[in-house]
């Protein structure tokens, strides 16, 4: 069957740091709060949370900050965390267009909670480079949890036959294939229609679902 909609991780796929560290490795130098104790402090107790959208990104880090760095804004740090984390692969992108010209959907499917959504979405304006964003803040599951890929299902319409994901992680991907998805693991090291093949030819679907709640 047809592949009507192409699902894409965003981190480690669309977006690949070139240093090892992170968006965070220059972090203490450039804001002067350590990136080991933002770990500690915010993103291990506070971060499932956020990303599962159960609480809020800035009710959570406003008092972190205050603590660790008390002349740090969220603002700033938010604006540094997002800019620094943007290192978008054109390569891939162009290939997306290529198959989202030849009919196929393209979505992004990722991990994100709801403020770096929003900057993906509408600031770096991916709204005009794919058929709608599905994240985990939004939808209350997790990758590989089954209920991610469930969920997506059920907001687009789409039966796991008609659906095709791309990730770097092979448990994400081993998650989508038991939910019946044509799911591959992506490396870079391959064009999207090699890696799958069935994207050539495939039949769209007229009118796309709505995109992002935030």
């Amino acid at each position: 069957m047809p592949i009507k909609a192409l699902m894409v991780d965003v981190d480690g796929v669309l977006l690949v740091h070139p240093h090892p560290g992170g968006w965070s490795a220059n972090l203490e130098r450039d804001l002067g709060i350590s990136a080991k104790a933002l770990q500690d402090a915010f993103f291990i107790p506070h971060f499932e949370d956020i990303v599962h959208g159960r609480a809020a990104l800035r009710e959570r880090l406003e008092p972190v900050l205050a603590d660790l760095a008390p002349d740090l804004s969220v603002e700033d740090l938010l604006t540094y965390w997002f800019e620094q984390d943007f290192h978008p692969q054109e390569r891939l992108l162009s290939q997306l267009a290529e198959v989202r010209g030849g009919g196929v959907q393209v979505h992004l499917a990722t991990v994100q909670e709801h403020e770096r959504a929003k900057y993906l979405w509408s600031t770096m304006r991916w709204s005009e480079r794919f058929d709608a964003i599905h994240y985990a803040a939004d939808l209350g599951w997790a990758k590989p949890a089954p209920g991610f890929f469930r969920a997506i299902e059920a907001r687009t319409g789409f039966g796991p036959v008609d659906l095709a994901f791309i990730d770097d992680k092979p448990a994400n991907v081993e998650a989508a294939q038991a939910c019946g998805w044509r799911a591959e693991v992506w490396t870079g090291s391959v064009d999207l229609r090699a890696l799958m093949p069935e994207l050539s030819g495939s039949s769209g679907v007229s009118s796309p679902p709505d995109g992002p709640t935030t």
